[in-house]
């Protein structure tokens, strides 16, 4: 079943990755409260990138930082890249990474400010991510593997969807049936949720609430 939810979701974002690129702005508050928190210069690795829109408030806010971005969907990094092209103070790179495969952080795109130091990264940053990732273990296990790479006083910020907080999206709750998914096969806290920008396409999230969130 884990892979089965995993295939949902690369379907869906390689379907809609245009779509859903410009569905997220530069000025996001869920983006743009991170701020604070990043050191100037800073050494970034963005987990789930998406269109790579940190690296461009980077590059407004925090100058001379270097920025790595990862992403499952080649069609993201592609926008992410293109892009980027417009930077003129971060350093960006840019690279295809599952981050549920065993060892991906081993196989993360060279940033030569963080290679040639071996310090690691400042800041590893999963925005909107942990809840595509179906099974507590495997949450857990991609969580441990984003600490990997860090600086030894370096730190993970991390957000997530409460998305049953608003009536807006309890409304693009779907039926598994949609995609022959049987729900007993599924944890508790696992949605299928409705998109209709550019089309209609069915994508899996899953309620990480406080205490599970606390345990991861």
């Amino acid at each position: 079943m884990i892979d089965r939810l995993l295939a949902l979701n690369r379907e869906f974002y390689a379907t809609f990755a245009e779509h859903f690129a410009a569905s997220r702005s530069l000025s996001d508050p869920a983006l743009t409260s991170i701020v604070p928190y990043l050191p100037r210069r800073a050494t970034v690795l963005d987990v789930g990138c998406g269109n790579g829109r940190l690296a461009l408030l980077l590059d407004r806010e925090r100058p001379g930082s270097t920025f790595v971005g990862v992403d499952s969907v080649p069609d993201l990094i592609e926008e992410a890249r293109a892009r980027a092209t417009g930077l003129s103070n971060t350093e960006a790179t840019f690279g295809v990474v599952d981050i549920t495969e065993r060892g991906w952080t081993e196989r993360l795109p060279d940033a030569p400010a963080v290679a040639t130091t071996g310090a690691g990264f400042d800041c590893v940053i999963a925005l909107a991510v942990l809840h595509h990732i179906p099974d507590f273990d495997l949450r857990a296990r991609v969580v441990r593997e984003m600490a990997s790479p860090l600086k030894a006083e370096g730190y993970v910020i991390v957000s997530t969807w409460r998305f049953l907080a608003h009536e807006r999206m309890r409304r693009k709750i779907v039926d598994w049936d949609a995609v022959d998914v049987d729900a007993e096969d599924l944890d508790p806290g696992d949605y299928l949720l409705d998109w209709r920008r550019g089309g209609r396409g069915l994508r899996y999230c899953h309620l990480i609430d406080e205490d599970e969130m606390g345990a991861l």
